[in-house]
Formats: C-alpha cells, structure tokens, sequence
C-alpha cells in the first residue's frame, strides 16, 4: 500500500474522530434543549426546515445539498430520539412509497406504525396512537388522491410539513423472464402511471389492483406467475427480483405526501398554506371568492374542485398558497376569504418541501 493512501486514510480517521466528538456535542446540547422545552412537541418542522435550508446554503460541495440534508435528517432523528420517541403513522405494510417517505422526512430513528388503509392513518392520528401521520395527497402524473381529501374536510388534524417523494416504479417477480408472467399486481394508481410500459411489454397480462404497492409485492412473492410493480425497497421486503426499473410512463413522475399532527407549524420563513373553501352556486362566485388572494398580493398554487358529498353538483375548493397564515399579508387575506365564503377551514400552514 503506497504512503500517499496510508496518509490519506489517516486523515479520513482523524477527521472521523474530530466528527464523533462534534456530533455528541450537538446531541448534548439538544439534549439541554429538550429539557428546557419539557411538555413541548420534540418535533419542529419549521425548525427542521431552517436547519436544512442552511445547511444546504453552506455546502460547497462535492456532496450534493439533497445527500448532504439527508445525513442532516439522519442527525436530527437520532436527536429526537433522546428527548422522545414520537411515533408516525402511515399507509403500510413495509415497503410503500408512504414509508419510503417517511423515511426521507423524518429519518430512521423514529418509529413508524403502518396502518391498513389511509383512513386508518387518521384514526391512529386522532385516537393518539400516533403523534405524526404521513398520508399521500396527489401524484404528478395521476392527480389528487381522492380518500386524502376527503378526509382532511372532516379531521381535527393539521398539515404541519409535506414530503416531495420522486416515484421510480419497478417490475418485480419470481419469474425469470417476461414472457412467463400472466398477472401484474399494483395500486391503483402505479397501474396507471405504468399503462404504456406495460401495454408494450406486458399486453395479455392481466392488470389486478391491490390495496398497496407493499401488498402487491406480497401477492406476487406466492405467485411465480405474478409481478408486481413497486418501489425496490419491497423487492428486498419479499424476496422478488428486479426484472425491469424505472418502468414509469412519465421519468419526472412524483408524489406528494402530507404530515399531519394535532398542530401546524409555526413560520420557518419559506412556507405553504392549505385551505378548503365552498361559495354559493352563481355565477363569477369562484372569481369573487379568490380575489382577496389577488388584493393582498398572495400567491396560489394549486385550485382544486372536489365533491361536497352534501348535496348534488356541489363542491368544495382546495386551495394551496404560498405564505403562513401568521404573515400580515396572508393573515388580511384568509380573514376576506372566510367572510365570503359559504365554507371556510384552514388545513394548516408548513414548510414548502424543496422542488
């Protein structure tokens, strides 16, 4: 071994030592800080938020921000685990995307509990099975999720963070080839952000929804004739290979995820706010209604029209606009918004997630 590689790990190791010795710093000082905030949620996600655009500000490379954010994210969970071990709810089993994101959101050391359907996520939220939950809301290519929705009409809950997931679909299996598969198991909504891939590679196999793309892996694993279409990570979750990846129709295909807790955020300086909103049934109503946004200078979004399930051809708008709820501006704008409009709930303000 030549003396330039013996001298360059020797420096990886002093600068090791030099790390451990300042990540237990920090671990003590957040230590202190968690028992002075005694009784206060441990998770901040408008403090989270600052420390990881700052943390990507101060980069100079060669890490890249987002891998550099996400040894950030990492460091912040092992934290929080000291002070508390909150608990996250989300779309199970193991192997979903909803887990994939929470993950990417909160780190490893936090516990997760899947739960069955997304109406189970609200439940475990609302009973305080959970302090957290993470819930898909919509999906670049297939839209809004429309049980989300609805959903988040009636909680108690409020949105305190969303998660900006990029979507990479996988064909997996037992079988050894294509040409022996005669079903494919997915979501919904991965059969159809895969409907070209798999018209073109996979024409006479019948296309089988399943509750999640986890239980598809499941289903495919008892099969050797079945193939599911999911994240990798449930490859590994049940024994299947990878016959085909990135097998999604559209290449920037994502998905955005929604944290949920009994509060929202407080200001972390780059935010958004989410609101549903229903005006009477005339004419120009929608324009009228919107216009305090436009008045107060309050960028939207997102205008998204639903169902109200209350009476036929009524709707509810969900509406996405930059800013939190505590700005001057926006604070002038909800309050005209809620004095026109037949309907009015704030669904929480929270960090924007990175684009």
């Amino acid at each position: 071994m030549s003396d330039k590689l013996l001298d360059l790990r020797a420096r990886i190791d002093a600068l090791d030592q030099r790390l451990v010795k300042l990540l237990s710093a920090r671990a003590r000082l957040a230590q202190r800080v968690g028992a002075i905030k005694r009784g206060v949620a441990v998770y901040r996600p408008e403090r989270e938020a600052q420390i990881l655009r700052r943390v990507a500000g101060l980069n100079e490379g060669p890490l890249s921000a987002r891998a550099l954010q996400q040894v950030y994210i990492e460091i912040m969970s092992a934290c929080r685990a000291l002070e508390d071990q909150m608990s996250v709810a989300y779309l199970g089993p193991a192997g979903t995307y909803s887990e994939e994101a929470a993950r990417k959101h909160f780190g490893s050391m936090t516990p997760l509990v899947p739960c069955a359907s997304i109406d189970e996520v609200f439940r475990q939220l609302e009973a305080g099975g959970t302090g957290h939950a993470v819930v898909p809301v919509e999906n670049s290519t297939e839209g809004a999720i429309g049980r989300t929705l609805d959903l988040l009409l009636t909680t108690r809950a409020k949105i305190c963070g969303e998660i900006l997931l990029p979507v990479h679909q996988c064909l997996m299996t037992k079988a050894k080839s294509l040409t022996a598969i005669r079903k494919v198991y997915s979501h919904t909504q991965s059969l159809a952000q895969c409907q070209r891939w798999l018209a073109r590679h996979l024409p006479h196999a019948e296309r089988i929804p399943a509750v999640s793309n986890a239980e598809a892996a499941r289903l495919a694993a008892a099969d050797r004739q079945a193939a599911a279409l999911a994240g990798k990570n449930a490859a590994v979750l049940y024994g299947l290979g990878v016959l085909a990846r990135n097998v999604e129709d559209e290449p920037y295909n994502a998905t955005r995820f929604l944290v949920l807790a009994a509060d929202d955020s407080k200001p972390s300086g780059a935010d958004k706010t989410s609101l549903v909103l229903a005006t009477r049934n005339v004419p120009g109503a929608i324009h009228d209604l919107l216009t305090p946004l436009a008045q107060h200078g309050v960028s939207m979004t997102k205008l998204e029209s639903r169902p109200a399930r209350t009476g036929l051809w009524e709707y509810v708008f969900y509406v996405d606009i930059e800013g939190h709820s505590g700005d001057s501006k926006v604070a002038r704008a909800l309050a005209e918004l809620e004095s026109k409009a037949s309907f009015f709930k704030n669904l929480g303000s929270y960090p924007a997630a990175p684009r």
